[in-house]
Protein backbone atom coordinates (compact mmCIF):
# COMPACT_ATOMS: atom_id res chain seq x y z
CA UNK A 1 0.00 0.00 0.00
CA UNK A 2 1.28 3.66 -0.98
CA UNK A 3 2.19 6.02 2.29
CA UNK A 4 -1.17 8.57 2.51
CA UNK A 5 -1.07 11.61 0.96
CA UNK A 6 -2.50 14.89 1.43
CA UNK A 7 -3.13 17.81 -1.27
CA UNK A 8 -1.78 21.25 -0.82
CA UNK A 9 -2.03 23.93 -3.15
CA UNK A 10 0.94 24.48 -5.43
CA UNK A 11 1.37 28.32 -4.88
CA UNK A 12 1.13 26.93 -0.77
CA UNK A 13 4.46 24.80 -1.05
CA UNK A 14 5.96 26.95 -3.33
CA UNK A 15 5.81 29.96 -0.50
CA UNK A 16 6.83 27.69 1.91
CA UNK A 17 9.59 25.96 0.37
CA UNK A 18 11.09 29.67 -1.01
CA UNK A 19 10.97 31.08 2.78
CA UNK A 20 12.32 27.71 3.87
CA UNK A 21 15.31 27.86 1.81
CA UNK A 22 15.74 31.84 2.32
CA UNK A 23 15.85 31.20 5.87
CA UNK A 24 18.75 28.76 5.08
CA UNK A 25 20.85 31.49 3.97
CA UNK A 26 19.97 31.48 0.16
CA UNK A 27 19.57 34.85 -1.57
CA UNK A 28 15.63 35.80 -2.25
CA UNK A 29 15.95 35.33 -6.22
CA UNK A 30 17.82 32.11 -5.91
CA UNK A 31 15.65 30.72 -3.11
CA UNK A 32 12.46 31.55 -5.42
CA UNK A 33 13.77 29.78 -8.69
CA UNK A 34 14.65 26.74 -6.89
CA UNK A 35 11.49 26.68 -5.02
CA UNK A 36 10.17 26.81 -8.35
CA UNK A 37 11.63 23.94 -10.29
CA UNK A 38 10.95 21.48 -7.04
CA UNK A 39 7.20 22.51 -7.17
CA UNK A 40 7.23 22.75 -11.42
CA UNK A 41 8.20 18.92 -10.94
CA UNK A 42 5.53 18.16 -8.50
CA UNK A 43 3.04 19.71 -11.04
CA UNK A 44 3.98 17.68 -13.86
CA UNK A 45 3.49 14.22 -11.97
CA UNK A 46 7.47 13.78 -11.36
CA UNK A 47 7.13 13.84 -7.71
CA UNK A 48 10.57 11.82 -7.62
CA UNK A 49 12.23 15.50 -8.22
CA UNK A 50 9.63 17.11 -6.11
CA UNK A 51 8.64 18.00 -2.79
CA UNK A 52 10.11 15.10 -1.17
CA UNK A 53 13.66 16.22 -1.98
CA UNK A 54 13.21 19.36 -0.05
CA UNK A 55 14.41 18.27 3.33
CA UNK A 56 17.68 16.71 1.57
CA UNK A 57 18.23 19.87 0.23
CA UNK A 58 17.49 21.99 3.02
CA UNK A 59 20.09 19.80 4.82
CA UNK A 60 22.80 20.24 2.29
CA UNK A 61 21.96 24.32 2.47
CA UNK A 62 22.51 24.39 6.13
CA UNK A 63 25.84 22.47 6.38
CA UNK A 64 27.25 24.46 3.72
CA UNK A 65 27.30 22.13 0.96
CA UNK A 66 25.47 24.15 -1.46
CA UNK A 67 27.04 27.57 -1.50
CA UNK A 68 24.35 30.09 -0.45
CA UNK A 69 26.61 32.83 -1.57
CA UNK A 70 28.25 31.30 -5.00
CA UNK A 71 29.76 33.55 -7.59
CA UNK A 72 28.66 31.70 -10.71
CA UNK A 73 30.72 33.11 -13.62
CA UNK A 74 31.93 32.69 -16.99
CA UNK A 75 35.40 30.50 -16.99
CA UNK A 76 35.96 30.40 -20.54
CA UNK A 77 34.31 31.61 -24.36
CA UNK A 78 34.72 31.11 -27.92
CA UNK A 79 32.22 31.57 -29.92
CA UNK A 80 28.67 29.97 -28.69
CA UNK A 81 30.44 27.96 -26.36
CA UNK A 82 30.80 28.86 -22.98
CA UNK A 83 32.27 27.23 -20.05
CA UNK A 84 30.18 28.04 -16.55
CA UNK A 85 31.92 27.67 -13.22
CA UNK A 86 29.09 26.89 -10.59
CA UNK A 87 31.20 27.75 -7.06
CA UNK A 88 29.07 24.73 -5.25
CA UNK A 89 26.08 26.85 -6.15
CA UNK A 90 22.76 25.19 -6.12
CA UNK A 91 22.21 22.72 -9.21
CA UNK A 92 19.14 24.61 -9.94
CA UNK A 93 20.74 27.67 -10.08
CA UNK A 94 23.55 26.55 -12.33
CA UNK A 95 21.86 25.21 -14.44
CA UNK A 96 19.35 28.03 -15.13
CA UNK A 97 22.15 30.61 -15.59
CA UNK A 98 24.08 27.94 -18.21
CA UNK A 99 20.97 27.47 -20.20
CA UNK A 100 19.97 31.10 -19.94
CA UNK A 101 23.63 31.90 -21.61
CA UNK A 102 22.98 29.39 -24.24
CA UNK A 103 19.83 30.99 -24.52
CA UNK A 104 21.65 33.96 -25.40
CA UNK A 105 24.51 32.84 -27.87
CA UNK A 106 21.49 31.10 -30.02
CA UNK A 107 19.82 34.54 -30.55
CA UNK A 108 23.36 35.85 -31.96
CA UNK A 109 24.48 32.60 -34.07
CA UNK A 110 21.82 30.46 -33.76
CA UNK A 111 23.03 27.95 -31.50
CA UNK A 112 24.27 28.36 -28.10
CA UNK A 113 25.99 25.62 -25.51
CA UNK A 114 27.10 25.91 -21.91
CA UNK A 115 29.28 23.39 -19.75
CA UNK A 116 28.87 23.75 -16.39
CA UNK A 117 31.60 22.55 -13.59
CA UNK A 118 31.29 22.57 -9.72
CA UNK A 119 27.59 22.28 -9.54
CA UNK A 120 25.22 20.29 -6.96
CA UNK A 121 22.07 17.75 -8.33
CA UNK A 122 20.03 20.12 -10.67
CA UNK A 123 16.67 18.03 -10.03
CA UNK A 124 14.51 17.34 -12.81
CA UNK A 125 16.70 17.96 -16.34
CA UNK A 126 13.37 18.78 -18.30
CA UNK A 127 13.42 22.15 -16.07
CA UNK A 128 16.03 23.73 -18.54
CA UNK A 129 15.47 21.80 -21.61
CA UNK A 130 11.79 23.64 -20.81
CA UNK A 131 13.40 26.91 -20.68
CA UNK A 132 14.61 27.11 -24.62
CA UNK A 133 11.01 25.50 -25.83
CA UNK A 134 9.43 28.29 -23.55
CA UNK A 135 11.48 30.87 -25.93
CA UNK A 136 10.60 29.36 -29.62
CA UNK A 137 13.89 26.92 -29.25
CA UNK A 138 15.07 23.33 -29.19
CA UNK A 139 16.43 22.86 -25.50
CA UNK A 140 18.56 20.36 -24.83
CA UNK A 141 20.15 19.54 -20.99
CA UNK A 142 22.27 16.80 -19.63
CA UNK A 143 24.07 16.18 -15.97
CA UNK A 144 26.42 13.64 -14.56
CA UNK A 145 26.02 12.08 -11.08
CA UNK A 146 28.20 9.89 -9.25
CA UNK A 147 28.16 6.14 -10.88
CA UNK A 148 25.33 3.67 -9.56
CA UNK A 149 25.13 1.25 -12.84
CA UNK A 150 26.90 -1.32 -13.20
CA UNK A 151 28.07 -2.90 -16.56
CA UNK A 152 26.85 -5.78 -17.43
CA UNK A 153 29.22 -8.68 -16.03
CA UNK A 154 30.84 -5.71 -13.88
CA UNK A 155 30.87 -6.16 -10.18
CA UNK A 156 31.30 -2.60 -9.38
CA UNK A 157 29.47 0.78 -10.18
CA UNK A 158 30.39 2.46 -13.64
CA UNK A 159 28.56 4.88 -14.59
CA UNK A 160 25.86 7.13 -13.03
CA UNK A 161 22.37 7.23 -14.68
CA UNK A 162 23.07 10.44 -16.59
CA UNK A 163 19.64 12.01 -17.28
CA UNK A 164 19.31 14.17 -19.98
CA UNK A 165 16.33 15.99 -21.69
CA UNK A 166 15.04 17.20 -24.85
CA UNK A 167 12.55 20.01 -25.37
CA UNK A 168 10.99 21.26 -28.90
CA UNK A 169 8.13 24.30 -29.01
CA UNK A 170 5.47 22.81 -31.01
CA UNK A 171 3.18 25.99 -30.32
CA UNK A 172 -0.17 24.00 -30.11
CA UNK A 173 -0.48 23.82 -26.55
CA UNK A 174 2.44 21.92 -24.97
CA UNK A 175 6.03 20.84 -26.19
CA UNK A 176 7.49 17.66 -26.82
CA UNK A 177 9.52 16.76 -23.95
CA UNK A 178 11.56 14.08 -23.22
CA UNK A 179 13.46 13.27 -19.91
CA UNK A 180 14.70 10.38 -19.27
CA UNK A 181 17.15 8.52 -16.75
CA UNK A 182 19.40 6.02 -18.09
CA UNK A 183 18.80 3.28 -15.62
CA UNK A 184 15.98 0.79 -16.05
CA UNK A 185 14.52 1.92 -13.02
CA UNK A 186 14.79 4.30 -10.05
CA UNK A 187 16.70 3.08 -6.78
CA UNK A 188 13.20 4.12 -5.26
CA UNK A 189 11.33 1.42 -7.11
CA UNK A 190 13.68 -1.22 -5.21
CA UNK A 191 13.31 0.34 -2.32
CA UNK A 192 9.31 -0.09 -2.74
CA UNK A 193 9.64 -3.78 -3.72
CA UNK A 194 12.11 -4.35 -0.36
CA UNK A 195 9.41 -2.63 1.60
CA UNK A 196 6.69 -4.96 0.38
CA UNK A 197 8.16 -8.21 0.20
CA UNK A 198 8.11 -7.91 -3.49
CA UNK A 199 10.48 -9.96 -5.88
CA UNK A 200 12.02 -7.99 -8.88
CA UNK A 201 12.44 -8.37 -12.89
CA UNK A 202 15.88 -9.74 -13.03
CA UNK A 203 16.76 -6.80 -15.89
CA UNK A 204 16.45 -4.30 -13.07
CA UNK A 205 19.69 -4.69 -10.97
CA UNK A 206 22.24 -6.89 -9.79
CA UNK A 207 23.77 -7.95 -6.69
CA UNK A 208 27.58 -6.87 -5.21
CA UNK A 209 28.47 -9.75 -7.16
CA UNK A 210 27.06 -8.54 -10.80
CA UNK A 211 24.64 -11.00 -10.61
CA UNK A 212 21.07 -10.14 -12.16
CA UNK A 213 19.06 -10.90 -8.87
CA UNK A 214 15.34 -10.43 -7.95
CA UNK A 215 15.76 -10.08 -4.70
CA UNK A 216 15.64 -6.01 -3.67
CA UNK A 217 17.50 -6.27 -0.41
CA UNK A 218 20.66 -7.78 -2.46
CA UNK A 219 19.94 -5.19 -5.55
CA UNK A 220 20.11 -2.80 -2.90
CA UNK A 221 23.49 -3.37 -1.84
CA UNK A 222 24.33 -3.77 -5.36
CA UNK A 223 23.96 -1.70 -8.44
CA UNK A 224 21.28 -1.01 -11.20
CA UNK A 225 21.31 -1.59 -14.83
CA UNK A 226 21.44 0.77 -17.64
CA UNK A 227 18.13 0.98 -20.31
CA UNK A 228 19.01 -1.54 -23.10
CA UNK A 229 22.35 -2.61 -21.76
CA UNK A 230 25.61 -1.77 -23.78
CA UNK A 231 23.26 0.71 -25.55
CA UNK A 232 21.66 2.92 -22.43
CA UNK A 233 25.63 2.24 -20.81
CA UNK A 234 27.16 3.82 -23.88
CA UNK A 235 24.58 7.10 -23.66
CA UNK A 236 25.38 7.56 -19.70
CA UNK A 237 29.41 7.32 -21.09
CA UNK A 238 28.45 10.09 -23.99
CA UNK A 239 26.48 12.30 -20.79
CA UNK A 240 29.99 12.02 -18.12
CA UNK A 241 32.03 12.75 -21.34
CA UNK A 242 30.46 15.73 -22.41
CA UNK A 243 29.75 17.01 -18.33
CA UNK A 244 32.70 16.34 -17.02
CA UNK A 245 35.62 14.96 -18.85
CA UNK A 246 35.51 17.52 -22.12
CA UNK A 247 34.27 20.57 -19.41
CA UNK A 248 37.59 19.92 -17.10
CA UNK A 249 35.24 18.76 -14.25
CA UNK A 250 34.75 15.54 -12.79
CA UNK A 251 33.72 12.47 -13.65
CA UNK A 252 33.30 8.88 -13.22
CA UNK A 253 34.18 7.98 -9.25
CA UNK A 254 35.74 11.47 -8.33
CA UNK A 255 31.96 13.04 -7.93
CA UNK A 256 30.33 12.52 -4.39
CA UNK A 257 26.75 11.86 -3.28
CA UNK A 258 24.47 14.12 -2.19
CA UNK A 259 22.85 11.38 0.38
CA UNK A 260 25.73 9.71 1.64
CA UNK A 261 27.96 12.93 1.58
CA UNK A 262 25.76 15.38 2.40
CA UNK A 263 28.12 17.73 3.83
CA UNK A 264 29.61 18.39 0.90
CA UNK A 265 28.87 19.64 -2.79
CA UNK A 266 28.51 16.79 -5.21
CA UNK A 267 30.70 19.20 -7.78
CA UNK A 268 28.39 17.57 -10.63
CA UNK A 269 28.67 19.36 -14.57
CA UNK A 270 25.65 19.81 -16.68
CA UNK A 271 25.86 20.48 -20.55
CA UNK A 272 23.12 22.95 -22.02
CA UNK A 273 21.99 23.34 -25.77
CA UNK A 274 20.02 25.74 -27.25
CA UNK A 275 18.76 25.89 -30.86
CA UNK A 276 17.32 29.12 -32.48
CA UNK A 277 13.97 26.99 -34.44
CA UNK A 278 13.33 30.41 -36.28
CA UNK A 279 16.80 29.40 -38.33
CA UNK A 280 15.37 26.45 -40.13
CA UNK A 281 11.04 26.75 -39.58
CA UNK A 282 8.63 29.48 -38.72
CA UNK A 283 6.34 29.18 -35.53
CA UNK A 284 3.30 28.51 -37.98
CA UNK A 285 4.49 26.38 -40.35
CA UNK A 286 6.21 24.30 -37.31
CA UNK A 287 2.60 24.58 -35.42
CA UNK A 288 0.88 22.55 -38.49
CA UNK A 289 3.86 20.35 -39.30
CA UNK A 290 3.41 19.17 -35.54
CA UNK A 291 -0.28 18.89 -35.79
CA UNK A 292 0.59 16.50 -38.85
CA UNK A 293 3.12 14.55 -36.34
CA UNK A 294 0.77 14.34 -33.32
CA UNK A 295 -1.83 13.12 -35.75
CA UNK A 296 -0.18 10.28 -37.32
CA UNK A 297 1.02 9.07 -33.98
CA UNK A 298 -2.93 9.21 -32.72
CA UNK A 299 -3.79 7.15 -35.93
CA UNK A 300 -1.43 3.68 -35.23
CA UNK A 301 -3.30 1.01 -35.22
CA UNK A 302 -3.28 -0.29 -31.61
CA UNK A 303 -2.96 -4.15 -30.29
CA UNK A 304 -6.32 -5.33 -28.76
CA UNK A 305 -6.31 -3.71 -24.87
CA UNK A 306 -3.11 -1.06 -25.77
CA UNK A 307 -3.57 1.60 -24.19
CA UNK A 308 -2.92 5.00 -26.83
CA UNK A 309 -0.17 6.24 -27.56
CA UNK A 310 1.04 9.60 -25.95
CA UNK A 311 3.10 12.15 -26.89
CA UNK A 312 6.16 13.28 -25.03
CA UNK A 313 5.02 16.25 -22.58
CA UNK A 314 1.30 15.26 -22.65
CA UNK A 315 0.97 13.34 -19.59
CA UNK A 316 3.16 15.96 -17.52
CA UNK A 317 0.15 19.00 -19.55
CA UNK A 318 -2.75 17.05 -18.37
CA UNK A 319 -1.09 16.39 -15.06
CA UNK A 320 0.05 19.83 -14.71
CA UNK A 321 -4.04 21.29 -15.47
CA UNK A 322 -5.43 18.60 -12.83
CA UNK A 323 -2.92 19.16 -9.79
CA UNK A 324 -3.17 23.29 -10.50
CA UNK A 325 -7.18 22.47 -9.93
CA UNK A 326 -6.77 19.89 -6.89
CA UNK A 327 -3.19 20.54 -5.44
CA UNK A 328 0.04 18.61 -5.06
CA UNK A 329 -0.18 15.23 -3.13
CA UNK A 330 2.38 15.03 -0.13
CA UNK A 331 3.48 12.65 1.54
CA UNK A 332 2.47 13.33 5.39
CA UNK A 333 5.74 11.67 6.09
CA UNK A 334 7.16 14.63 4.49
CA UNK A 335 4.61 16.78 5.78
CA UNK A 336 5.51 16.02 9.23
CA UNK A 337 9.62 17.13 8.31
CA UNK A 338 8.65 20.34 6.99
CA UNK A 339 6.20 21.26 9.86
CA UNK A 340 9.28 20.46 12.34
CA UNK A 341 11.13 22.79 9.77
CA UNK A 342 8.44 25.27 9.61
CA UNK A 343 8.64 25.23 13.53
CA UNK A 344 12.25 24.73 14.53
CA UNK A 345 12.74 28.43 12.01
CA UNK A 346 10.13 30.42 12.41
CA UNK A 347 8.38 30.09 8.77
CA UNK A 348 5.84 32.23 8.47
CA UNK A 349 4.46 30.68 5.19
CA UNK A 350 1.32 28.29 5.94
CA UNK A 351 1.75 24.60 6.12
CA UNK A 352 -1.42 22.91 6.76
CA UNK A 353 -0.36 20.10 9.55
Amino acid sequence: MSEATRNIPHETLQRFVEELFAAGGMRPQESAWFAETIIRSNLWGVDSHGIIRVPTYFERIRKGAINCAAHIQVERRAGAVTLVDGDGAAGAVAGRAAMEQAIQDARHHGIGVSGVTNSNHFGAAALYSRLAAEQGMIGISMTNVRPLMAAPGARAAVAGNNPFSVAIPTFCGFPFVLDMSLSVVAGGKLHLAAAKGETIPLDWAVDPEGRPTDDPKKALEGFLLPIGGYKGLGLAYAVDILCGVITGGLFADEMRSMYHDPDVPSLTGHMMLAMDLSAWITPEEMRRRMERYRGFLRSVPLAEGAPPLVFPGEIEAAQEKKRRLEGIPVPLSTLEILSSLKDEYGICAELPS
